[in-house]
């Protein structure tokens, strides 16, 4: 199926009764396409999900240097993070109460990396329809203008697939959302680490090369709800979907692993970079 065959719609968000978000930052979620900050782990938790974070990049030497894809269901530490209940409980007010991850990646740009990700819209790209899948970025270390903090631009989510342009320079992929820069003003996803941000899977975002001495590492998480179809079965091979909570509908969903050395496993898809 192509991309112009899925269905790349918004549908906005109708919560009664929110667990965690206020009607205040459903609308904003409606109205721009993503919402933030929300403070999920503390300074102890996050300092220990950066070591362990820090380990698995270690190990995995220069392969993981960049970005570590959809592990979600081979490593226990990264299926613990993906199904901690404050997390879910921000995703539950955006898709609902039945939650499957589908994907995961951490993505980290070392000081003075020359490399942007170009503009684009994470949905465009992956053989998933409808269109309802909400994006949990956590901090793993602070993100700011400075550091190369992802950037969104407010309300691109509802507008279908854009036009997509061959990128020029240093850039992590070879398309880019075309004439970006008559889309809005960006917003720069500023996050202490130990935050996340949500934002919905059609919003066009990017992020710039990083010029500071500072590491940028975040964790991104993908979760959508069962309605949600693969249309490719090639595609299908490389996603291993987990289920954070409630009915997985026809999914095939895996147990939380019992190993979590990164070494002994291997990853099953690429998707996306931030």
């Amino acid at each position: 199926m192509l991309a112009t065959d899925l269905d790349l719609g918004f549908r906005p968000v109708r919560t009664d009764a929110p667990l965690r978000l206020t009607q205040a930052q459903i609308d904003a979620y409606n109205r721009d396409g993503f919402v933030q900050p929300f403070d999920v782990f503390d300074a102890t938790e996050i300092a220990a999900i950066r070591g362990y974070v820090d380990g698995l990049m270690a190990d995995m030497g220069e392969a993981g240097a960049y970005g570590i894809n959809c592990y979600q269901a081979r490593l226990s530490g990264l299926y613990d993070i993906a199904t901690d209940p404050r997390i879910l409980d921000l995703v539950q007010d955006v898709i609902g109460p039945d939650i499957l991850c589908w994907a995961s990646a951490i993505l980290s740009k070392r000081p003075h990396d020359p490399k942007a990700v170009p503009w684009h819209q994470d949905a465009s790209f992956w053989s998933l329809s409808p269109a309802r899948t909400v994006t949990v970025w956590l901090a793993i270390d602070d993100a700011d203008a400075e550091n190369s903090a992802m950037r969104f631009i407010p309300g691109t989510h509802d507008r279908g697939a854009l036009s997509v342009q061959a990128t020029g320079g240093e850039a992590v992929f070879h398309k880019e959302t075309a004439d970006a820069d008559a889309l809005g003003a960006p917003f720069d996803n500023v996050l202490a680490a130990g935050q996340v941000s949500l934002h919905a899977d059609m919003l066009v975002h990017g992020s710039q090369p990083n010029h500071s001495d500072r590491r940028r590492c975040g964790l991104t998480l993908r979760y959508c709800p069962p309605e949600v179809r693969i249309t490719d079965t090639a595609w299908a091979r490389g996603v291993e979907a987990i289920l954070g909570r409630g009915d997985a509908g026809d999914w095939p969903v895996h147990p939380r692993p019992a190993g979590d050395d990164i070494t002994a496993t291997a990853s099953p898809h690429v998707v996306g970079n931030n």
